[in-house]
Parts: structure tokens; sequence; C-alpha cells
């Protein structure tokens, strides 16, 4: 027999849902703080994590925590070595603008957190004809892990500039599993108002009406 769920929301909680939405940011290393993450957030912020919505409840998502210094400096190593690539990617002014953009916070964060997509064995529910669905459920967990973080007042950084290989072997990640991000969390000395690459004009924000089509293209 169902069971159903009655719980309804007000429109204050739901305005305050979007205000977590809206006021969610990257946060870098030059804005977090020494000060540790109690383990009761910890467990709040993974336990939003598993409540993801995810492909056939596969639930596919694994999460290595790291405070340990020695495996931080060999994650620092492998970013180091993808920024220096990255950087030659930008050209003049833009390359001048890149290298001074502190890009993560893997020491100063108290808190890494490694995010892992594990492949299923056998044939997922609504995976059969797009297998990226699977990743796209961790990717779900990770903006839980955010947003969840925000309402906490812990900021959270993506480090995308490492090479996923390369931590998956510090890691001892097994061989199937697949390195979706790498994030760092702390609490902050303040959330900015804007997005920063929006602030320093890396990027101008898209018009919402230039990204929405009815019925096609």
């Amino acid at each position: 027999m169902e069971v159903l769920n009655e719980r309804l929301f007000s429109q204050q909680e739901a305005d305050l849902l979007f205000e977590i939405i809206v006021n969610r940011r990257d946060v870098r290393g030059n804005r977090f703080t020494e000060q540790e993450i109690e383990q009761e957030k910890v467990n709040q912020i993974l336990l939003a994590a598993v409540n993801a919505p995810s492909v056939g409840f596969s639930q596919p998502w694994e999460f290595v925590i790291i405070k340990s210094k020695e495996i931080k400096e060999r994650i620092k190593a492998t970013f180091n070595e993808e920024n220096e690539k990255a950087s030659k990617l930008f050209v003049d002014e833009k390359q001048q603008q890149y290298n001074r953009l502190k890009l993560e916070g893997i020491f100063e964060a108290p808190l890494n957190i490694a995010i892992f997509y594990a492949d299923a064995d056998k044939p997922v529910l609504g995976q059969t004809s797009m297998n990226e669905v699977g990743l796209y459920s961790v990717v779900c967990a990770i903006q839980n892990i955010w947003l969840m973080a925000r309402a906490l007042n812990i900021g959270m950084g993506w480090v995308s500039i490492i090479d996923p290989e390369k931590v998956k072997q510090i890691l001892n990640a097994p061989e199937n599993n697949k390195l979706v991000g790498y994030f760092c969390l702390g609490y902050t000395n303040g959330f900015l108002a804007q997005p920063e690459l929006e602030t320093l004009k890396w990027e101008n924000r898209k018009q919402m009406s230039d990204m929405i089509f009815k019925e096609t293209y």
C-alpha cells in the first residue's frame, strides 16, 4: 500500500530555499578560515548528498573525506601541474587575469571531499539508453552538498583543474570509479555578493530569456 508524504511547504519556506540558491558561491582559498567544521554539520551535509535523486535509485556516489596534510600536498601538486598547462591556453590580458585568480583552497580549507561515480555492474533502470545519467546523479548529490553547506554558512569550492587519474591513484580509488569532483569546504570570512568571475567580468551573466525555448529551438 502506498504511503504518501503529506509534508507541504509554505511560500516562506520556498522563498528561503530560493535565497539559499541565489546566494550560493564558489569559495576559494583566500576566503576560508581555520575553523574546523563540526562533525554534526559534516554528517548533515553528507546526509543531504545521499538524499539526492539518482537514476533507477542506483545511488552511484562515493565520498572520500580528506583532512590529511600529506594527501592534500599530493592533490595540490597535480593542481599546480594542470594549472600551469591551463594558463597557457589564455593569452595577453586574459592570461594575466587568470594568473591572478586564486582557483583552489586545498590547503586553506579544513575539509576536502573527493566525490566519485561508482559504475554499476548490472543494468540500471533508466540508464540503458543514456549511460551518462549515472554521472548526472552524482552531480545532483554535489548540488545538494553545496546548498546544504551554504544553508549552514559553510563555504565550498570546486577544484576542477586537477588530473582525475592522478587523484584516483592518490586516493586508491577502485579502477572503475570515476572522479566527478574535488571540493574544498570550510567556514569563510564572508560570501561575495556576486559570483567572483561575474564581478571580475571574466564572463557576463546570460539573460534567462536567451536560454529558454518553447516547444523546439
